[in-house]
């Protein structure tokens, strides 16, 4: 592929080598270090200019030395003439701060801050997965492609799960409702949600599952998972479910989440690789992975060579 060049940032090497691979590239040359003030250095190792480049870094670790990594590699081959930059951000970070969500509240919206950040780096195009809202695109004055797990995830249940065709895809709250029922009608199956009852505050929160999942399996579909604070899968047993899986599109799994995983009853988490997640595995053997980086390859191939990306929202690149 001429007139191209990926580059990686520190939060997720291997995936962008598995991306360059995908592509049949290597990856650009490029230097990241701190200065002794704990200041990022980034020297981008060969020309760009005229290129068209693609960085790879992932909301994710250390998230903002990474973000920052990020800024000034976008800025460092802006004026090092590239003809376009495109930041490949597979997990978004800052996406869940996407709205003032009381009324009178001064919560900051810090995905429009991002993405403001983004754009005044020289960013020229988004490639993400998943985003938390996916109004955030409408955060951005530049062309924002939020690809989805989603066919990915399909093909998983189908080739992992035996008895997926008497399962109940089941969302973990209200929000996550129509990322759910479009899983359940591409499998032909049903859904359910989980409904979190707050009487008042400071009052313990009833949970109500609408739906029904007796004598069936029970797969919790989510687009991301952080401390794993409230377990819904003794809530789904109770209710009749034979077994329950989760499959989310980000395994953050930050603080004691790796210990709740291992204490609750899950046959599997299945979270894909836009975070790293090796270490993850060593302690929690329930976890298992979804490779996706054939996906943002194919996006990027297409993007590069100006062909539409809309075939990716359905189908698994081969």
């Amino acid at each position: 592929m001429p007139n191209i060049k990926i580059f990686s940032g520190s939060s997720h090497r291997e995936l962008s080598h598995k991306i360059a691979d995908r592509l049949g590239m290597e990856l650009g040359k490029v230097v990241t270090k701190k200065f002794s003030n704990q200041e990022t250095c980034v020297e981008i190792g060969e020309s760009v200019r005229g290129e068209d480049v693609y960085i790879v870094q992932s909301g994710c670790g250390e998230i903002n030395d990474n973000l920052m990594e990020l800024l000034i590699m976008i800025n460092a081959c802006k004026i090092a003439s590239a003809s376009r930059v495109t930041a490949v951000i597979p997990c978004f970070p800052y996406a869940r701060q996407d709205k003032k969500d009381k009324v009178g509240s001064r919560a900051p919206i810090s995905a429009k801050l991002v993405a403001n950040m983004l754009s005044v780096s020289g960013a020229d195009h988004i490639i993400t997965m998943d985003l938390h809202a996916s109004q955030i695109q409408g955060f951005f004055d530049i062309p924002v492609d939020n690809l989805y797990a989603e066919p990915a995830v399909l093909k998983w249940i189908k080739e992992n799960i035996p008895e997926w065709k008497n399962c109940t895809i089941v969302s973990p709250d209200a929000g996550g409702a129509k990322r759910v029922t479009s899983i359940a009608d591409r499998l032909n199956v049903d859904f359910a949600l989980i409904h979190k009852e707050r009487k008042k505050a400071n009052e313990v929160d009833r949970m109500v599952l609408v739906g029904d999942v007796t004598d069936r399996v029970a797969i919790l579909v989510d687009d991301m998972a952080d401390t794993c604070v409230s377990p819904r899968e003794p809530w789904l047993i109770s209710a009749g479910a034979t077994k329950v899986y989760a499959i989310l599109t980000h395994g953050i799994f930050s603080g004691p989440a790796i210990s709740r995983i291992n204490n609750a009853c899950f046959e599997a988490v299945v979270v894909t690789n836009t975070i790293p997640q090796e270490e993850k595995m060593k302690t929690c053997p329930k976890i298992q992975v979804i490779d996706i980086s054939m996906i943002l390859a194919e996006a990027i191939r297409r993007t590069h060579n100006g062909e539409s990306v809309s075939y990716l929202f359905s189908h698994v690149p081969l």
